[in-house]
């Protein structure tokens, strides 16, 4: 296990929420009111990482800060940070990438990077810290936690996915941003690019172990980018495709640690009472497993 106490956190909390029609990022999944983002700190915070760093909105601001001090205590190693006041301001936020650029100042080491409204298994975070290391070398090295495609998808209704392949000494070599992925009955087919994919593909579902080179090389892609999109009212700077822009351009790898975990998230307003029927058996099944240990 990696110096722990130099690692931070990032939770990306600043969706609009259009879809699901509220405040997902706090939606209650779990007992005494807790949301996704508090069983996510509560899982780095076990395996040493304990300063977390929230990106939000200032219309999130006291909501965010008064529901982690009532889960964690007033003694929780929080920062906020507001993408809405990062860089020219826009109605839709202008994607993970911008969110993680946005919270640069208050980073001074490496990161965990994850969505606030997704969790990635009680082993998620363990994993993807696991591989972080202080080793020095000529290119940065990011890690990618690969999700089983069909773990990853609701009963009813399409997503966006990563697809990705690596090499056979498990670095990525290509991710594809893939839209309208849905169930068929046995099939699972997407939209853009057309095609069917295998409950076994590998997918990103955007939790990253970066290095600090990695988030300052994100800075100069955003600016990039800004300048090519500034009128846009819908273009995002994803994170995904940006850290594969860099391992294109040499100036990154990115290795891929495998997970067996089940994805829960939260996107439409149905998916809430998925993600509680799955966090209820997820602590049922934990209770059964510490009864038995006695």
């Amino acid at each position: 296990m990696p110096d722990t106490s130099t690692i931070s956190l990032l939770l990306l909390a600043g969706g609009l929420g259009s879809r699901f029609g509220g405040t997902k990022q706090l939606a209650t999944v779990g007992p005494g009111g807790s949301a996704i983002l508090d069983h996510s700190i509560r899982e780095a915070a076990a395996v040493g990482v304990s300063r977390v760093v929230v990106v939000g909105r200032t219309d999130l601001d006291e909501d965010i800060q008064r529901h982690l001090v009532a889960q964690h205590g007033e003694d929780l190693n929080l920062v906020m940070v507001h993408q809405d006041t990062f860089g020219p301001t826009r109605v839709r936020p202008w994607g993970t990438g911008h969110a993680v650029v946005s919270a640069r100042a208050a980073l001074d080491g490496p990161v965990v990077v994850l969505n606030a409204d997704d969790h990635y298994g009680p082993t998620g975070i363990a994993r993807i810290v696991r591989s972080l290391s202080g080793d020095e070398s000529t290119i940065p090295s990011a890690t990618m936690l690969g999700f089983q495609l069909g773990r990853t998808l609701p009963e009813t209704g399409t997503v966006s996915r990563g697809v990705c392949t690596r090499d056979r000494t498990g670095r990525l070599i290509s991710l594809v941003e893939t839209h309208g992925i849905g169930r068929y009955g046995d099939a699972i087919r997407a939209t853009n690019p057309v095609g069917e994919l295998s409950p076994e593909s590998l997918v990103s579902m955007n939790i990253w172990a970066l290095p600090m080179a990695a988030i300052n090389r994100l800075a100069e892609q955003w600016t990039a980018f800004h300048r090519r999109h500034a009128d846009s009212p819908t273009a995002e700077f994803l994170l995904p495709e940006a850290l594969d822009e860099q391992r294109v351009e040499g100036r990154l790898t990115i290795e891929v640690v495998d997970t067996d975990e089940d994805w829960i998230g939260i996107t439409n307003r149905e998916d809430l009472e998925v993600a509680r029927a799955a966090f209820a058996a997820k602590i049922a099944g934990t209770q059964d497993e510490s009864e038995g240990a006695r």
